[in-house]
Order: C-alpha cells, then structure tokens, then sequence
C-alpha cells in the first residue's frame, strides 16, 4: 500500500536534501500550480525560518499568543513597509529578543513550530498540485536564536502528513473553520455541555488550528473528532481570511537626513569594535562619504544587503563569524559579486593575506586605521569602479 505521503514531489525532497548537502545560505522559494507560495530561509544548510502559506499573520498571532503570551500583539506598532518584507514575522522576534521582551527558547519553540507548519502545508499541496522551486541569494538571515536539522524537519512533515491523510483528512487543511450548520440535528446527537461548546466555538472563525491551541489538543485529534460531523453535514469545514497586524503611516522625520547625505558613497563597516568604526565615522564623514556600522557579525549579511553599501571593510578577527567567513559569503551574493571588500586586521601575516584573497576580499589594510590609508584605498576602489560602470 502507498501512502499520499510518499507521493509528495520527489524533486521537491530532492531540493531540500540538496540545500542541506551544499550547505546552501539564501532563500528557497516555492510555488504551487495554484498560486500558493512559500519561503525557507537557509543558513549554511539548516533551515532558520519559513514563511508564506495561506494565513501568515493568523500563524504568527497564534504562536505568539501560545508561546509568549506576555506579548500582546495588537500593541505592536508596524508600519505597511515593515510588514511588506517576506520575513516581517523574524524581524520582530529579533526586536522582541534585543529588548529583552522574550528569550531564546521562545524563539526557538515559534521557529520550530513554524517550520513544521509550513512543510506540512506544502506537503498537502504538493500532493495535488505542481510545485516548482527557485533558490534565491538576495536574502540571507543570520539566525542566532535557532538551527532547525532540515532532515528532521523533512522527516516530521513526511510523519505528519501520513498520520493526517491516514486519518481521511487528506482533502480537509487546518487552515478552514468549522462552522455549525446543522444545530438540532446535533442538539439530538450530544450532551448540552459539548452542544454548548460547539455553539461557541463552531462559529467559522476559528480554524482548526486556532481551536487546536484553545482546546490544548493537536490539529489532528480536532480534526479527526469532527470529521463524523463533517461527513453528515452536521459542520462545514469554510475557509476564513488571514488576521492582519495593524499597521500605521511611516514617520518622515528621517527623509531630510537622507536627502542631506544622499551625495557621498556609502562605506560600510563590519566589526565588533565600537572603536574602529568611530575612527572610521571621524574619517569618511568630513570627506563627504556615508558610513552603516554593523558590530554584530551574525547581521552582517541581512544589513548589508539592505544598504548595498559601495564598499565594505570587514574585520578579520570577530566572535561567532569570521571575516573569512563573511567574504565568502558575500561573494555568494550576486549583488556583492564585485563590491570591494577590504579586510582589516592587526596582523600583517602573509598566510592571512593569501587566505582573505583566497575568500575573495579585494584588498587588506592593517589597523589601526589611519586617514591616509583609508582614503588611498576608497579612492582607489571606487574610482575604478566608477570607471568599469562606464564601459
């Protein structure tokens, strides 16, 4: 006997265990033939968050809620810009968690969860539908908080869907509601105390997975306890819109600040010395240029793609992730592909300049850092990519 399980895309299996294998850093986007979309985001071979599916907002609220339910959500304040970005959702876990609002096991537990949503999600869909896969490198994020094993997670949306479709669910998703249809004919069925909970909580507006949370039970054991109604027309199973988070207009106050410094290039730089990028800041800023300082190497990446700086200055010896590491990475980008990358150190080591050229930096200077060698070396590199954009 085959099991709908074993019928989900092999090439979409193949995809995942090939991000895994190549230790693949970036965005692997997914879509069905029906328009649905999802979005893993991987660092180096584990996948660190999931978003997309059919109700995003409604997921987050309800980890959220369950997991940190010091949190209230409404209180949150989003602008529609913040809420535009794919990852939105882990954005605001690393704002809770820098503010100290909620800690690292909470945000593991909410990425966990997540993760195992979204693939049991694709794994329905994939299972009547085309998918298609695409890896994307515009996009990587730095995850501190939580390393999901993409081979357990394969393993649990295999598990989870056979025991759903095995269940006879397999055409029913948990993202529908319940909503009670027939009301005498259940009046005759069951006891007034389970009538009265069917009348409070059958109303259509939350799915099964909503009701899975408050009735402290899984989506599965709800589903499967309804399913005889369901099959008598006595409950309809509906499909219910997503709950936005309210956002509200962007304060402009920053506008003049850009404008004003929209002229120089932008330098950025990358190191977990307050000091160096204060010398620097001392530097560029009388010299018309513009400087983003990143001290914590695990955001490197995801903020200098949003800056796309002109050039980057990347200190060899940091915590966590080194400067070797970040070139590399960096080169992977196809938007850095030819950003100068100019790697400072406090040793002059033949071995470290062949290894950062190895990486693919661009240049090396030694610290400290001194006005003449930093300017020689931004004129230098940005003149001449000046002069190839030219041609």
């Amino acid at each position: 006997m085959s099991y709908p399980e074993l019928m989900v895309a092999s090439n979409l299996l193949d995809e995942f265990k090939q991000c895994t294998q190549l230790q693949y850093s970036g965005k692997l986007n997914i879509k069905s033939s029906k328009e649905h979309k999802w979005r893993f985001y991987y660092r180096l071979g584990r996948i660190v968050w999931a978003t997309g599916g059919t109700h995003p907002f409604r997921r987050w609220r309800r980890y959220m809620a369950q997991y940190c339910p010091e949190i209230n959500v409404d209180k949150i304040q989003l602008s529609s810009d913040d809420t535009s970005e794919d990852y939105w959702d882990y954005r605001i876990l690393e704002i809770l968690h820098k503010k100290q609002k909620i800690n690292r096991e909470q945000i593991s537990t909410i990425v966990e969860h997540t993760i195992a949503e979204l693939l049991f999600d694709l794994a329905q869909q994939a299972n009547f539908n085309l998918v298609s896969c695409e890896r994307k490198q515009d996009v990587i994020l730095e995850a501190p908080m939580s390393f999901t094993s993409a081979d357990m997670s394969l393993k649990f949306m295999q598990d989870s869907w056979k025991m759903w479709s095995e269940g006879g669910l397999a055409n029913f998703s948990p993202d529908l509601a319940p909503i009670l249809r027939r009301s005498e004919q259940l009046k005759q069925m069951v006891s007034p105390s389970v009538y009265k909970n069917f009348v409070v909580l059958m109303n259509g507006k939350y799915t099964l997975r909503d009701l899975a949370v408050k009735m402290k039970q899984t989506p599965l054991a709800i589903a499967r306890s309804l399913l005889p109604y369901v099959l008598k027309g006595i409950i309809e199973l509906v499909t219910v819109p997503d709950l936005p988070l309210k956002t509200i207009q962007k304060n402009k106050k920053t506008v003049p600040n850009k404008a004003k410094n929209s002229g120089g290039s932008l330098i950025a730089c990358v190191d977990d010395s307050p000091q160096v990028s204060q010398m620097l800041e001392q530097i560029l800023i009388p010299n018309g240029l513009r400087l983003v300082k990143i001290q914590d190497p695990l955001q490197a990446l995801p903020v200098l793609i949003e800056h796309k700086p002109d050039l980057i200055f990347l200190d060899l010896v940091m915590p966590v992730a080194s400067g070797y590491e970040i070139c590399a990475q960096l080169r992977r980008v196809s938007l850095f592909a030819e950003t100068p990358v100019i790697i400072l150190t406090g040793s002059d080591g033949l071995f470290d300049r062949v290894r950062a050229k190895v990486v693919g930096s661009t240049d090396f200077i030694t610290k400290p850092v001194v006005a003449e060698k930093v300017m020689s070396v931004i004129r230098k590199y940005l003149q001449s990519q000046k002069t190839a954009n030219m041609h």
